[in-house]
């Protein structure tokens, strides 16, 4: 009889674990770069059942295997890629393929793979508005200096200034002689634009030692590998990685769990009456 609340109280408590995970998948099914999270469950100190008799309690024999809990294990998160929207502006990166950004914060480098970044008070390419935070890291380890927000980005993460302007003009509005040299044609030859710096895409091996931290960042006991211009990272710009939530599966489990949770419940308070009864009626005779 006892064994019944050990059962249905851990049952209550992981499905309502349960829930917060699944809630918490759906409220992020708009979050750039968002991975979902599964929730593992297992049984806890198991037992084996052993049958003697009522008066000789020699020569026992063996039921089988029971446990009284069933608990959380761990929670699973999918990398899985998802799938690319394009926005159109000049601050939305995505990562085809394996890697995350690298972001310093207060706390250390952190990673993500939300690439809806801003420029800071201070003109440092971030993912907060508040400046030394939040910035994100180059493959030199340094946050990258963003000094005109009509910049280039090509496939490997470097990011360029605009190509200079050939011709110049006045305040007047009138062209002047330009500086830069001409070849043997008369054409001017311009320079390269200038490169602000390059964006580190950073992948780990095992990325089950990642664990997730707050405005989905993560961190690492391990440090990461560079992978730029690798086939299997390649930076997309202007675009954003969607959220590899399934709502449909999210809606599945979330009515399961509530229901189970619903029926834990009720037999929970049939327990009850039940135990009443037999301390109450039952004892006075």
């Amino acid at each position: 009889m006892y064994q019944g609340f050990y059962n249905l109280t851990s049952g209550m408590l992981t499905q309502q674990r349960n829930l917060n995970v699944v809630s918490n998948n759906m409220s992020n099914t708009q979050t750039a770069g968002y991975k979902s999270d599964t929730m593992v469950t297992s049984t806890f100190q198991e037992e084996m059942l052993l049958r003697t008799g009522r008066v000789s309690k020699g020569n026992p024999q063996d039921m089988g295997i029971t446990s009284k809990i069933r608990t959380q294990t761990e929670t699973i998160t999918d990398y899985e890629q998802g799938s690319m929207e394009d926005t159109g502006s000049n601050l939305d990166f995505a990562i085809m393929g394996e890697g995350f950004f690298s972001v310093q914060t207060p706390g250390g480098v952190q990673y993500t793979r939300n690439g809806s970044f801003m420029i800071d008070d201070e003109g440092y390419l971030s993912i907060s508005g508040t400046s030394g935070e939040g910035r994100v890291l180059g493959t030199d380890g340094q946050p990258i200096l963003i000094k005109d927000e009509r910049f280039s980005v090509d496939s490997a993460g470097n990011i360029f200034a605009p190509k200079p302007d050939p011709v110049k003009k006045s305040e007047d509005g009138e062209e002047e002689e330009t500086e830069y040299e001409t070849d043997e044609n008369g054409n001017i030859i311009l320079p390269p634009p200038e490169r602000y710096g390059q964006i580190a895409l950073t992948r780990f091996e095992d990325v089950s030692t990642l664990h997730r931290e707050d405005n989905g960042l993560y961190t690492s006991p391990n440090q990461g590998t560079i992978v730029n211009g690798q086939d299997d990272s390649t930076l997309i710009w202007k675009h954003l990685e969607k959220s590899n939530v399934d709502m449909v599966q999210e809606m599945t489990t979330l009515m399961s769990s509530q229901r189970a949770l619903q029926s834990a419940a009720q037999m929970l308070r049939m327990y009850d009456q039940v135990m009443g009864k037999s301390s109450t009626d039952v004892g006075r005779l």
